[in-house]
């Protein structure tokens, strides 16, 4: 989802002179934290057992109970 910031600096990073462009992309990324590479799946996949019922097969009864509230 995107906010109206991110809307605004996409639009002025498309205005940007090219010359600027090394110099802006430099000060971005110093604000950036390097994002370690993730093994996929998760640790905690499989960490529980279930009891064999689909979840989606209870997807009406889960939604009028109020899942997630």
């Amino acid at each position: 989802m995107s906010s109206p910031e991110r809307d605004e600096l996409k639009r002025l990073v498309d205005e940007l002179p090219d010359e600027q462009v090394p110099q802006v992309l430099a000060d971005v990324r110093r604000h950036l934290h390097p994002v370690r590479e993730r093994t996929w799946p998760p640790a905690f996949f499989g960490s529980i057992e279930g009891d064999g019922t689909p979840v989606g097969a209870r997807a009406e009864e889960l939604l009028h109970e109020g899942f997630g509230r």
